[in-house]
């Protein structure tokens, strides 16, 4: 369990509050709009309205206590841009800002950002990923051009074993786990035969895998 601040509490950021209490961290919430913050209330650990470029009301709330601090300000650049400095300002361990444009995030990054979240990019990239295929099920970007992806087990390799199949040596790909009715094994072993009705979620470069799997 970690103790987050979450700052910007719009659909992305509400979204985020949902998930960190699903996963059971401690988050305080913070945006300068009431009704936003009351919407999250039922997910929050705790949560503050005001103003995160107000340098006063920042550090009152003990910024360099927290595991990570994400920015999720997205309406307003300017804003994300002076929270973000004024967080590390403040001594923040580790801060994570959402980007809307490639020159966004660069200027993130300069000013005290250690990591950037771009919602609309990425999801794009996967949309178009997943949507073009008729065997890939997940895509996951990595960084190098590398990626995680869950596809089909194709028909040659049904009935197989992933000994047999040997994919790390073959095509430079790791099999990381097996999914059959939304259950995950991630046991698997040499031993482990592929049947028709399961995908398989692979790592590698991209390149390699859409060779593996002809995508």
């Amino acid at each position: 369990m970690k103790s987050i601040l979450l700052i910007g509490l719009g659909r992305f950021g509400r979204h985020i509050a949902v998930k960190l209490h699903e996963l059971r961290h401690q988050v305080m919430a913070v945006d300068e709009v009431e009704e936003r913050v009351n919407a999250v209330l039922p997910y929050v650990t705790n949560a503050q309205i005001g103003d995160s470029k107000n340098e006063e009301f920042m550090a009152s709330l003990g910024v360099r206590n927290f595991d990570v601090c994400i920015v999720a300000i997205g309406e307003n650049f300017q804003s994300s841009l002076e929270t973000t400095s004024l967080l590390k300002e403040l001594g923040a361990k580790f801060v994570v800002s959402r980007a809307n444009r490639d020159v966004h995030a660069k200027f993130l990054l300069r000013n005290g950002a250690d990591e950037i979240v771009y919602p609309e990019k990425q999801l794009a990239s996967w949309t178009a990923i997943r949507y073009t295929s008729d065997h890939i099920f997940d895509y996951i970007e990595l960084e190098g051009d590398n990626a995680i992806v869950e596809v089909s087990v194709p028909p040659s390799w049904v009935g197989k074993s992933v000994g047999a199949l040997d994919v790390r040596r073959r095509h430079g790909i790791n099999m990381l786990a097996t999914k059959r009715n939304h259950r995950l094994n991630t046991t698997v072993t040499s031993d482990t035969v592929l049947t028709a009705d399961e995908t398989v979620l692979v790592l590698g470069s991209n390149r390699d895998i859409q060779r593996c799997f002809h995508i």
